[in-house]
């Protein structure tokens, strides 16, 4: 089988740095919020540019305690892409805000800001962009959003550690900005964790406050707050892959030329980089009205595919009481019904990635003659 995103190869390059961290770890008897997280916090926000970083459980929590420490709850309206992962929104509503949702571009796939215009209220909060599948949203039009309508901008990051708009780093555009350490990540760990980069310290001394119940000082508690911490163990794998994140990126981007080369005569929609952006490819997927054809024929070959994603987020059961329907995003929609992952990894092998593209190719023969 030729994974989708092979974690066995990734985690196995670097195996024997790994369990020796671990092992520094283990007889450092610090576990929990220890000196690892501190160096790991203060690097990401040097390697970012911004003054501050804040290790927490995982990406969603990332986002659920920067609503909070913003003191967006109830009544409060946050506006986001509705295709995306389930925890753009999940944490606006975790908060007691409404998800307020806005069409996507079609051709970076990220939230329109002439669509976030259109759903500004009295009541907007914040909005919240998400850097899909690794390229930026088009920061600086939100920004001047956010001015005009004195909004904050949470960076909704998590797929995109790495990627860059107009040579500034991803997670120093907004006010706040959130990742993901999810092991599938392109910055993963060997299980869940997540961080907050900011230049308001402000901010970021209430989430640390809020990510260790709500207390600045051991057991005096200022707010309730959450058990929501990053573990030695896993800072101290992040670290290590911090060093070679750069190198792993490129070699997306590598790919990812290689799959736009050969792929690009193949009536499969592909996906499109703005000059202005770096596009870190945490997926690789295309497009076409016979998605299920092509999957088929590639699960076949023993080539993993993923579909991002299936049901859009104003359509999920979950959201039904706020009364969207089908056809209010239709760019969004079309997304869900059209595109599927590709493999795409650091560690794909470019002869399997040659195999992947002479079963497309194949495949498209195939269904131009029927």
């Amino acid at each position: 089988m030729i994974q989708l995103i092979d974690l066995k190869k990734q985690f196995q390059s670097v195996k024997s740095e790994i369990l020796q961290e671990i092992e520094h770890v283990l007889d450092s008897g610090q576990y929990i919020l220890g000196p690892k997280v501190r160096e790991l916090e203060k690097s990401i926000a040097t390697k970012l540019g911004v003054l501050d970083a804040v290790a927490v459980g995982n990406g969603t929590d990332a986002l659920v305690l920067t609503l909070e420490a913003y003191g967006i709850g109830n009544g409060d309206e946050v506006i986001t892409s509705p295709f995306t992962f389930f925890a753009s929104a999940e944490a606006i509503s975790r908060v007691g805000a409404t998800p307020i949702f806005a069409d996507v571009d079609p051709v970076t796939y990220t939230i329109s800001p002439a669509k976030i215009e259109e759903k500004i209220t009295s009541a907007t909060k914040a909005i919240i962009p998400v850097h899909i599948f690794g390229q930026s949203a088009d920061m600086d039009e939100i920004m001047d959003l956010a001015k005009k309508y004195q909004l904050i901008v949470i960076e909704d990051a998590c797929q995109a550690f790495g990627a860059t708009y107009k040579d500034r780093a991803v997670g120093s555009l907004g006010d706040a900005a959130c990742f993901s350490f999810f092991p599938t990540k392109n910055l993963g760990t060997l299980g869940d964790g997540g961080i907050i980069t900011t230049s308001d310290l402000e901010l970021s001394k209430k989430i640390r406050s809020l990510r260790t119940h709500g207390t600045s000082k051991k057991y005096y508690h200022d707010t309730i707050g959450y058990n929501s911490r990053l573990d030695e163990i896993h800072a101290a794998i992040l670290l290590i892959l911090l060093n070679k994140i750069d190198s792993w990126n490129d070699k997306r981007r590598e790919l990812a030329l290689r799959y736009n080369q050969a792929l690009s005569n193949a009536t499969l929609t592909l996906p499109v980089e703005k000059n202005d952006r770096s596009h870190i490819y945490h997926l690789y997927c295309v497009g076409s009205e016979k998605r299920d054809q092509f999957i088929e024929r590639l699960t076949k070959e023993d080539i993993h595919t993923g579909v991002y994603y299936p049901l859009c987020l104003h359509l999920q059961n979950v959201y039904a009481h706020l009364g969207y329907k089908k056809g209010d995003f239709p760019v969004s929609e079309k997304l869900s019904e059209t595109l599927f992952a590709l493999p795409m990894s650091p560690f794909l092998l470019e002869s399997d990635q040659d195999h992947v593209v002479k079963v497309l190719r194949r495949e498209v023969e195939n269904s131009s003659d029927n």
